[in-house]
């Protein structure tokens, strides 16, 4: 085999550019198993250097059915590499993973790729090809018997390739147009108002202590009596309790309207809001 046909052999093999598989035949006398190894520790190496930086573009990629449906973001550094083709057919094939280990990230990290490596060494192989710090951000997978998955894909770079999707997971006694218009105009419901949870008793304590203390601060110097600004107090956290969980927000498509409202009016089909996931490059 010649000098060429050995570098276009270990670039199949490793996926690594002609420059690096060059040298490192060159290092290991011609031995593409040796050359192989060399390629993979460094970039191990270059991997590692890249982790500190900063990753906040990427690509969110959804996988599945209506039965059963994943989000995984992914993060890069720049919008171009969220572009490149090499990444674009990891992350598609990362996805069908994820949604296949029910975003079980420990599971998906250990999981063989169609090259029969492993999505850890598969990830370390593209930042040292691409150049750029990638990291798996957040997953979700809704699986709810007897419910049908509706989603909404916002700025589409290719086929399930986004920069915003949204899921929500219904459950009914009996599926029509009707139904299935209202499934999809909630998950676009959910991509532009962006609940954190499906009503406020839901709303984490946490985020509620937060939200009150910025409000304390807002009121400290409002010159208004104690009893006036706890009054305020209250009605503000009550309003941002509403506008931050779904069934209490106003509806987007008839602002008039909340979705609770809307559900009443379908309550003939006893629908239910199972639960809802929504990923969002940059948040």
């Amino acid at each position: 085999m010649s000098d060429i046909e050995k570098v276009k052999e270990l670039r199949k093999s490793t996926g690594a550019g002609f420059k690096d598989c060059n040298l490192a035949l060159k290092e290991s006398n011609g031995d593409l198993d040796k050359a192989a190894e060399i390629l993979r520790v460094k970039g191990i190496a270059k991997a590692s250097k890249k982790m500190s930086r900063s990753a906040r573009e990427g690509v969110v990629v959804i996988s599945g059915d209506e039965k059963k449906m994943s989000l995984i973001e992914i993060n890069c550094e720049t919008d171009f590499v969220a572009k490149n083709d090499d990444f674009i057919e990891f992350v598609k094939e990362l996805s069908e993973l994820n949604n296949d280990h029910s975003s079980n990230l420990i599971e998906l990290q250990k999981a063989s790729m169609k090259n029969s490596r492993s999505v850890e060494e598969n990830l370390v192989n593209l930042i040292a090809k691409i150049g750029e710090k990638i990291t798996i951000g957040r997953t979700k997978t809704l699986s709810e018997e007897d419910s049908i998955n509706y989603t909404y894909q916002h700025s589409v770079i290719k086929d399930n390739v986004s920069k915003l999707v949204s899921i929500v997971s219904l459950k009914m006694n009996n599926r029509s147009d009707e139904v299935n218009l209202f499934g999809k105009q909630l998950s676009m419901h959910i991509a532009a108002s962006n609940p954190i949870a499906l009503n406020p008793s839901q709303i984490d304590q946490e985020v509620i202590d937060k939200e009150a203390n910025l409000i304390a601060e807002e009121l400290k110097n409002s010159g208004k009596p104690d009893e006036i600004v706890k009054k305020i107090s209250i009605g503000k956290i009550n309003k941002f309790k509403d506008d931050n969980s779904l069934l209490t927000q106003d509806w987007v498509m008839e602002p008039k309207l909340k979705v609770k409202d809307v559900l009443k009016k379908l309550e003939s089909f006893d629908l239910k809001i199972n639960e809802f996931a929504r990923i969002k490059i940059g948040e």
